[in-house]
């Protein structure tokens, strides 16, 4: 595929300057992948209807009446209302007819002609149309504030043939701007035309990088915005904070609704509770693993979290509305029996009668020694008496 920004009059790759390769920048934006291309399709009932991509992503479908052989990225003029603007194809086929389905726009008179393929001159002009788009801008920026309307100027699109000039403004409220087409028009020397378009399509145009660290998804491949409620964020128990949940044009990420379906099944099997009553206290929930079917209580005295299945916490549930109260969370009832009949600590009982059985063999063993030596000592006790009366006195 060729590459989309176009080339000058040099023949040199212009537009996002990424020397020729189409991986990032305003190439890639709103690209589209043509699964159909590598497939035999009929030559004679081809559809004859081309999606043709503008400034920031704008698409429209004009008809290919003159059976123009075309390729993805190539430049072509098309027949605009007063005048011919120059686009590049993006889309052709019969993807295109599914598109057109996919937006319901019907196949009638009113889609416009492609005229022909741009040539180098048609580029050269271009080019130094699309040279006034910024001073442009930041001069109606200037008019905005002097007229002090109520309204954000995004951007501004030329004609190729440089006779019109689209300007897409977002506001809150309705705009009394027909004193500014007036100054523009007597300014610019041009036709006027003001687009109003919502925050998410103006964060579209603009383009730039997300939280995730990846181009945001209106200005890549996202075309139609669904709402956004705080719902999705409580479903996927994320944190509640405006500033972590809002995304560049200030309303909620559209990501929030890419996996709420996956959450909504996940959430079918845990029992939608707070707080469980035992007899040992009351435990508040403080976490819950959707996918591992997982809920972590914790009660008001401890600092530890108890965790228990879904399962268990729903029976917890259904038994408090009965007024039954278990004694914890993981056993209904706690089993106390008597000790010498389950026979706790039999091991330091056993160690106990082996060591009595040593002390008793070890005193038996003493006493017959005492025994024994018995005649010795009288023997000793006698001849220190007869020494002791035999010595003369001094």
């Amino acid at each position: 595929m060729s590459c989309s920004c176009g080339v000058s009059a040099e023949g040199a790759v212009s537009g996002c300057n990424n020397n020729g390769g189409c991986s990032t920048g305003g190439c890639n934006k709103m690209n589209v992948f043509d699964w159909l291309s590598n497939m035999d399709m009929p030559t004679v009932d081809a559809f004859d209807i081309v999606e043709v991509r503008f400034k920031n992503g704008r698409k429209e479908f004009f008809r290919n009446i003159e059976n123009i052989e075309l390729v993805t990225g190539e430049a072509v003029i098309v027949d605009v209302p007063s005048g011919h603007h120059l686009g590049h194809v993006s889309m052709q086929g019969e993807l295109v007819r599914l598109q057109m389905q996919k937006k319901k726009i019907a196949n009638n008179d009113e889609i416009r002609v492609i005229y022909r393929k741009a040539t180098l001159k048609d580029l050269e002009k271009f080019d130094e149309v699309r040279k006034r788009d910024m001073p442009t801008l930041f001069r109606t920026r200037q008019i905005i504030l002097d007229q002090k309307l109520n309204m954000k100027l995004t951007d501004v699109e030329f004609q190729a043939d440089n006779t019109k000039a689209t300007f897409y403004y977002s506001a809150e409220d309705r705009v009394d701007f027909r004193e500014l087409i007036k100054v523009l028009a007597g300014e610019f020397k041009i036709r006027v035309d003001m687009r109003q378009i919502s925050l998410r399509q103006e964060a579209g145009r603009l383009g730039g990088i997300g939280s995730c660290g990846r181009e945001l998804c209106c200005s890549t491949w996202l075309t139609e915005f669904k709402s956004v409620s705080t719902s999705a964020a409580r479903y996927q128990n994320l944190s509640l904070n405006p500033s972590k949940l809002s995304g560049q044009c200030g309303r909620l990420k559209c990501c929030l609704n890419y996996e709420l379906e996956t959450y909504m099944d996940a959430l079918e099997g845990i029992p939608e509770v707070t707080k469980l009553k035992t007899k040992v206290g009351e435990a508040r929930l403080q976490k819950t693993d959707i996918f591992r079917k997982i809920m972590w209580f914790g009660y008001d005295t401890e600092n530890t979290w108890h965790p228990i299945d879904a399962n268990r916490a729903a029976e917890i549930q259904a038994m408090n509305e009965k007024g039954i109260f278990p004694d914890t969370l993981t056993t209904d009832e706690i089993e106390v029996r008597n000790l010498k009949e389950v026979g706790i600590n039999q091991d330091l009982a056993k160690m106990d009668k082996k060591f009595k059985k040593k002390d008793q063999k070890t005193n038996q063993v003493q006493g017959q020694g005492n025994v024994a030596g018995s005649p010795n000592k009288n023997r000793n006790r006698n001849k220190n008496r007869n020494r002791n009366k035999n010595r003369k006195p001094e």
